[in-house]
């Protein structure tokens, strides 16, 4: 079992940054990959960013640019540097540990 919990999330202007966080304990070396995902109010959830255990990045095109997915030392440390953010960037976001963990989330806003 793998536990997930974000941080991080919160009220900003558009074109401001936030920076969320995501803590895994338990069976880690049992993730092939740590994303980010989000679901915005009437929408389904969609893929943000991820991370493999080996450090490759991926990110949705409507991300790319502006926010950064990186680990922690400990390796059990997933965050999502957010820049220039946009009021279309508000939902909630949810860390995910691939093939099958799921945090809560954490719920971003962004006022225009």
């Amino acid at each position: 079992q793998v536990r997930l919990v974000e941080s991080g999330g919160g009220l900003v202007q558009a074109g401001g940054s936030l920076r969320l966080s995501c803590a895994a304990s338990g069976s880690i070396g049992d993730l092939n990959a740590m994303a980010w995902h989000r679901q915005a109010p009437g929408k389904q959830r969609e893929f943000v960013a991820r991370i493999t255990s080996s450090g490759t990045t991926t990110y949705a095109d409507s991300v790319k640019g502006r926010f950064t997915i990186s680990r922690g030392n400990a390796k059990n440390t997933v965050f999502l540097q957010m820049n220039s953010l946009k009021p279309e960037d508000t939902a909630v976001y949810t860390c995910a540990g691939y093939p099958t963990y799921w945090g809560q989330g954490t719920q971003v806003t962004v006022s225009s």
